[in-house]
């Protein structure tokens, strides 16, 4: 009894010290969070320093305690809002771009360049600093009216490339293979399953792709720096700008600073002595007086649906896109009588193509009764694509990855590697069909003609969709899809896009659809607080943990392979999906 008793309550006691421990948590961080209200000092300068990766919407409460068991970004609604309030503000005289590293695409990094050339037209001063460039940083600082760099720092500026990895070999030798289904001669996501080496078909369109991208950064570029283009690619094609000396030879840069000789122009700008305090203030801070300035004013409303990452059967959140929370938005905005038009910004490589359908459905019911227009960010491509497709008006930036109409299906298979660890797997059925596929045996004709039927259902539905909401025929689609990626430039040529712009531009259209002169912006989807998914989900905080580990011990790039065979894992059904692994640099 004895034992008992104190069996029961040590429980007690552990429950109780466990309390106490969570609660002073939770006030230590409150605490480390707090800070003083924020105050610009007049004579200012904005510093844009993106330290962490760019999410279109982020919804998240930086004072959160529970934020620091997840991966923290930055969002590009904060970004863009924080610059137009800058504009005009008048503490605020300039701009500093400040040693980035963009963790972004580059139709993100062209959006912030716009909000910047836009910030400019107020006589007020953009200035960047870089003690390293890479060429999605150089192509952002190049807007400025000067770009420096540290006399010992370095550049990248050689023209776009990317690498595929291929598995087919490793496949053959590990006994490990994907059983693949496609449709789709471009259809590259699945590629480096069948095959050792690069299609003829997938090196065209990435060549393609990347030329499109390229014409149009070295363009933005050259207006900029007043080099003409042939003068850009031949400094790419020299490595003109492989060291400080040589880029501002070649007119890149402006000139070799250190970062206090840097903020002595910036001070001289201001009309300062040298012995003066710089007053910077960081972007941050400053998004916390720009998010509750209303740049936007009115009864009326429209609704901004931001749907991003890949598509996953479930409920979503801010990394993945899902049917349950992307329809209760588009619902809500839907039902709401305030909300005259809908906005769906997109920036998804797609996913699963039944999710992708469930929410085009709800989109075509929402459009019934208010207009509906698209804004593509850093890629909208397959069923990223698909629940575009159907919308009044789609915009896209011209470095926007877009199109890749083709559906496939993958399956894992160890059959091979069974055999040869002496693994013998049998199977009992009551029908003919009853065993349909076995992860340890060769996949059958039987099974591969059902999925592959499957596959063929849903691309004829996909190209359907895409003529009803395109206003073309199944043939003009079906030329222009078979799993083929373009660039929003060429989309707009061959009219999968109505027109190049970003987010602004499709608000600013859906208004003059919904004939609205003054409106307020509602914003969807809300997302889980970080506390919401620690109680929900105790595995957040280790989850970050091992990320950090791989990023900092072992690199980004293994950190993007965990991932993507992470992705690969969770697909479930047909796939409308991006070549993902695809890394412009």
């Amino acid at each position: 009894m004895n034992f008992l008793r104190n069996f029961l309550a040590s429980i007690l006691g552990t429950l109780v010290a466990f309390g106490v421990l969570f609660f002073m948590f939770i006030l230590l961080a409150s605490l480390l969070n707090t800070e003083d209200a924020v105050v610009v000092a007049k004579n200012s300068v904005l510093e844009l320093k993106i330290k962490y990766p760019i999410r279109d919407f982020v919804g998240n409460d930086d004072a959160d305690p529970f934020s620091l068991f997840f991966e923290r970004s930055q969002s590009l609604d904060d970004i863009l809002d924080a610059i137009k309030v800058a504009k005009e503000d008048d503490k605020i005289k300039g701009i500093s771009i400040s040693n980035n590293f963009l963790s972004a695409g580059y139709s993100t990094a062209q959006a912030i360049r716009k909000a910047l050339e836009n910030f400019k037209e107020s006589g007020k001063f953009v200035f960047a600093y870089g003690d390293f460039y890479s060429q999605k940083d150089y192509y952002l600082a190049s807007v400025a009216d000067s770009v420096f760099i540290n006399p010992v720092g370095s550049m990248d500026f050689k023209g776009l490339s990317a690498e595929v990895l291929y598995f087919k070999s490793l496949q053959e030798k590990s006994g490990v293979k994907m059983e693949v289904i496609r449709h789709g001669k471009y259809k590259s996501a699945v590629e480096p399953f069948l095959a050792d080496e690069m299609s003829e078909e997938n090196r065209n369109q990435i060549s393609e792709l990347l030329g499109s991208f390229w014409n149009e950064i070295i363009t933005e570029i050259s207006v900029s720096r007043n080099l003409s283009v042939n003068q850009l690619n031949t400094i790419a094609d020299t490595l003109g700008g492989r060291n400080p000396r040589y880029a501002k030879r070649t007119g890149l840069i402006d000139g070799l600073l250190h970062y206090d000789e840097y903020e002595n122009k910036l001070k001289a700008l201001l009309g300062l002595e040298k012995t003066n305090e710089l007053n910077t203030i960081n972007l941050r801070k400053y998004t916390k007086i720009s998010n509750v300035k209303r740049l936007k004013t009115g009864k009326d409303k429209l609704a901004v649906i931001f749907a991003q990452g890949q598509i996953f059967y479930g409920e979503g959140g801010p990394d993945n896109i899902g049917q349950g929370i992307i329809v209760k938005a588009i619902r809500k905005a839907r039902d709401d009588k305030s909300v005259k038009a809908i906005v769906l910004r997109v920036n998804s490589p797609g996913g699963s193509a039944v999710v992708a359908d469930i929410i085009w459905r709800e989109l075509e019911l929402a459009k019934k009764e208010k207009p509906l227009v698209v804004s593509m960010g850093d890629m909208a491509a397959s069923g990223g694509y698909y629940i575009a497709a159907g919308a009044n008006k789609i915009y896209a930036e011209p470095t926007t990855i877009t199109g890749s109409i083709g559906v496939f299906g993958t399956i894992p298979n160890i059959s091979e590697l069974a055999k040869n660890v002496g693994i013998n797997a049998e199977q009992v059925g009551t029908n003919k069909n009853s065993v349909d596929y076995s992860l340890f045996e060769p996949m059958g004709n039987e099974f591969r003609k059902v999925v592959t039927e499957s596959v063929e259902d849903v691309y004829d539905i996909f190209l359907e969709r895409v003529a009803s909401g395109r206003g073309l025929t199944i043939a003009e689609v079906d030329s222009l899809a078979q799993g083929r990626v373009w660039s929003g430039a060429d989309a707009k040529e061959n009219g999968l896009i109505d027109e190049l712009g970003g987010l602004e531009d499709a608000i600013v259209e859906a208004a003059k659809l919904a004939e609205l002169k003054e409106y307020s912006l509602k914003k969807y989807p809300r997302y889980k607080s970080s506390f919401e998914r620690f109680m929900e989900d105790m595995e957040g905080a280790s989850l970050r943990v091992k990320q950090n580990w791989v990023r900092e011990e072992l690199g980004p790039e293994l950190l993007s392979l965990y991932n993507e065979v992470k992705g690969l894992m969770n697909q479930k059904g047909v796939q409308a999906r991006l070549p993902h692994s695809l890394t412009i640099k």
